[in-house]
């Protein structure tokens, strides 16, 4: 019987961190990846991002991996959609 409470005495503080980390980093980095996810997808013709190099584009034709964006009056690329930081707000 004293085992089995070493035991359980050795692998309660292993559990308890194990908890703490998960409710501090993991599930946290998970709901941002979640929300990120949605606001890629509800992305449309016309909506302004700012990319992870931080070019500020406006958003021509969404495709299923890519958008077709236009940097300028003039030129036009494609963007993965993985590349999108934000959606800009215009207030």
């Amino acid at each position: 019987m004293e085992q089995q409470g070493s035991l359980l005495g050795s692998l309660l503080p292993l559990v308890i961190l194990f908890a703490i980390f998960y409710f501090l980093v993991i599930r946290p980095q998970q709901q941002q990846v979640k929300k990120h996810k949605e606001m890629i997808e509800s992305l449309g013709k016309g909506d302004k991002v700012i990319t992870n190099g931080g070019l500020i584009v406006e958003i021509i034709k969404a495709e299923e991996e890519f958008f077709k964006v236009k940097l300028d009056a003039n030129t036009e690329a494609k963007l993965d959609k993985q590349s999108v930081l934000r959606k800009v707000d215009e207030d």
